[in-house]
């Protein structure tokens, strides 16, 4: 089968699958998410085995399986204990295998449990902005389907979807000047500024209905474009260090699931920190302007 067509059949279902995911949440999107987060797990230490470096993926595993079912559960209290318990496993991993490199492998493994698990899970958070469960079976079985939260993620799927097509467009119509030429030889300036203002115009219009402002539309939209490219360059940065093309093959056409979810790897928290703390609240600001205020009158 032709490349282009097997590529274009598999992003159907693959997107499909997502949304359908998304838009009922709660137990199928935290399935769809782990099944995400088990296969990218494994193509990034195989893409760091290619560099030389062994990071632990059973220690990855361990400490993806505990940041799942906080972010299931929204129990950002435990987020300082995760990450101490999953750093001391990563480095007494290190030190009863006693396998070189030591620092790197301790290190790559940390970055492994954050990169293709921690960043992901922040898909939950996001789900679950401006969600009614008053009860504990509500809060398990995430009832509100309805919430503030699928319009945000929608809003961000989207549009990373659309900058992803604005970029391929543009750059193969009229890029001429290489963005990050070492990295990824075949995405242009053209094609980045393409796909940011495709973005852009995406967003105001699925801002309509959602009712995002206008002016939070503009801030989200440039936050998701900008962010869903450099997700794209840093994976594109891992594999071009470790010389491999691809981070593993099983989308046909598409490559791995670090290949196909790049773009969204960093753009999920950062849009989760956004929408939770200047969309549906406006502590995050009171609590700088006290901060500023307290700096001055001291």
């Amino acid at each position: 089968m032709n490349n282009s067509i097997l590529r274009v059949i598999t992003g159907w279902i693959f997107g499909l699958i997502a949304l359908a995911c998304i838009i009922f949440g709660g137990l199928p999107l935290l399935l769809l998410v782990s099944v995400i987060i088990f296969l990218a797990s494994k193509e990034f230490v195989n893409i760091l085995e290619h560099k030389g470096f062994y990071p632990s993926l059973k220690v990855i595993f361990f400490a993806d399986a505990i940041f799942a079912v906080m972010a299931y559960f929204n129990c950002f209290n435990l987020v300082p204990l995760a990450f101490t318990v999953g750093t001391m496993t990563a480095f007494m991993w290190v030190l009863f295998r006693g396998k070189q490199p030591y620092i790197a492998n301790a290190s790559t493994t940390i970055v492994g449990f954050v990169y293709s698990g921690w960043f992901p899970l922040h898909l939950l958070f996001l789900r679950d902005l401006g969600a009614n469960n008053h009860t504990s079976l509500q809060m398990i079985l995430k009832t509100d389907i309805l919430s503030a939260g699928l319009g945000y993620v929608l809003f961000m799927f989207l549009l990373v979807i659309i900058t992803d097509v604005g970029c391929y467009y543009f750059g193969r119509k009229f890029g001429k000047h290489k963005l990050a030429p070492v990295i990824s030889p075949n995405k242009t300036i053209e094609g980045s500024i393409g796909g940011a203002v495709c973005a852009l115009i995406g967003g105001f219009i699925i801002a309509y209905f959602i009712k995002l402002p206008w002016y939070h539309a503009l801030i989200a939209g440039i936050l998701v474009t900008t962010f869903a490219q450099i997700g794209d360059l840093c994976e594109s940065l891992m594999k071009r260090d470790a010389g491999v093309k691809d981070s593993g093959d099983l989308l046909p056409g598409h490559g791995g699931f670090l290949d196909r979810t790049d773009s969204y790897i960093f753009t999920i928290p950062v849009m989760y920190y956004y929408f939770a703390y200047f969309v549906q609240s406006n502590d995050l600001w009171i609590n700088i302007i006290n901060f500023v205020k307290g700096i001055f009158n001291a």
